[in-house]
């Protein structure tokens, strides 16, 4: 199976199944002397493990990191970094009932009609468990990032029609409540919004919004390597992921030339933006301000609500899907977000390091 390595310098390869004995990541391309830990990965996974709150699924997953390569007193090497993650709660006869039948939603029928056969147990490679092993990576990349001075606010923007309001922002509040949102009013809003589509047997998709500070201008190509679609191929990878938005996106559509035009103004001795309409990058490569990104999630597609189907003996039936799953994706989805998009930064800023012949001269003649 190809497709499971991302980047070009910062590689990352992720491996295992959703019920097998353990998925991991190899992350190649990390620099020698970042001091690195399991204690500075395991808060990344706690954000997206199961059982956190009440709008997640039950399934109790420790989810505790193991580094197995890669350090040495502390410190990276620069040689791959191993990184491991057992399973250990998998309920896999939740699941057998599944294998005679197509999801609505799901992989099953497309990944049958690709390898002619299916991991019915959680969906195999193609589960959301997956995930976990690129926010492990993540990890490393935001702790690289963050030595940078380049910084990442990710968030819960809307769950179904129940928006946050700008005027209540509080980046604190994204970690105080169990659905990532930075405005604790529209969280008590959204909470009880779903307390009443849960009570339907149903679930709702959301809307997860990031913003990059501190990223120059210069990074991407003007060509096939845009920031902005590498960003959209990156985030548009995780599998809830129907849509991705960067400054005003769809709105642009809608909107006059003299309108959308972000105006150039010289501050602090250098040029700035007067406003931010693309969202930091122009041309597919970074322009110095704040890059703004915005992720469609679709709602999770395992509901007990009757849905139709057809099973292997081609007939159409009904099904109504039992089982450990989550109303909602949105509130876990938003690190899994931050992590490629944080993966995707750092490869840019390592690949153009080498973009022109000054960069390469005064990287070797200090």
């Amino acid at each position: 199976m190809a497709g499971s390595t991302f980047g070009n310098l910062f590689c990352v390869t992720t491996w295992g199944e959703s019920h097998g004995k353990g998925l991991g990541v190899v992350v190649d391309g990390c620099p020698a002397g970042l001091p690195l830990s399991e204690d500075d990965i395991q808060p990344f996974l706690d954000r997206r493990k199961p059982g956190r709150s009440a709008y997640a699924t039950p399934r109790s997953e420790d989810d505790r990191i193991a580094i197995l390569s890669g350090i040495f007193e502390g410190k990276t090497t620069g040689t791959p970094i191993s990184m491991l993650v057992m399973n250990q709660n998998q309920q896999s006869g939740d699941y057998e009932e599944m294998a005679s039948y197509y999801r609505p939603g799901h992989a099953d029928y497309t990944f049958e009609a690709k390898y002619g056969f299916r991991d019915y147990l959680g969906g195999g490679r193609a589960s959301g468990r997956e995930t976990l092993a690129r926010v492990a990576a993540g990890a490393i990349a935001s702790k690289l990032l963050k030595e940078m001075g380049i910084t990442f606010t990710v968030y819960t923007k809307s769950i179904g029609e129940m928006n946050i309001d700008y005027a209540n922002f509080d980046k604190e509040e994204i970690l105080k409540n169990d659905l990532c949102m930075p405005d604790a009013v529209a969280a008590k809003k959204a909470g009880s919004f779903l307390e009443e589509i849960m009570k339907q047997y149903d679930s709702v998709g959301g809307i997860i919004e990031g913003i990059v500070e501190g990223l120059p201008a210069g990074l991407g190509e003007p060509v096939f390597e845009k920031l902005d679609a590498n960003l959209a191929k990156a985030v548009m990878s995780i599998g809830a992921v129907k849509g991705v938005e960067i400054g005003d996106g769809f709105q642009s559509a809608f909107a006059f030339g003299s309108q959308n035009n972000d105006g150039f103004t010289w501050k602090n001795d250098s040029v700035r933006k007067a406003s931010n309409h693309a969202g930091g990058i122009l041309g597919g490569i970074s322009d110095g301000s704040q890059i703004m990104l915005r992720a469609a999630l679709k709602p999770t597609p395992s509901i007990a609500k009757e849905q139709q189907t057809v099973n292997k003996n081609n007939e159409e039936i009904t099904i109504s899907i039992q089982g450990r799953h989550d109303p909602i994706i949105v509130p876990r989805a938003v690190v899994v977000v931050e992590a490629m998009m944080t993966l995707t930064i750092l490869d840019a800023l390592l690949m153009n390091m080498s973009s022109t012949l000054t960069g390469i001269k005064n990287f070797y003649h200090k």
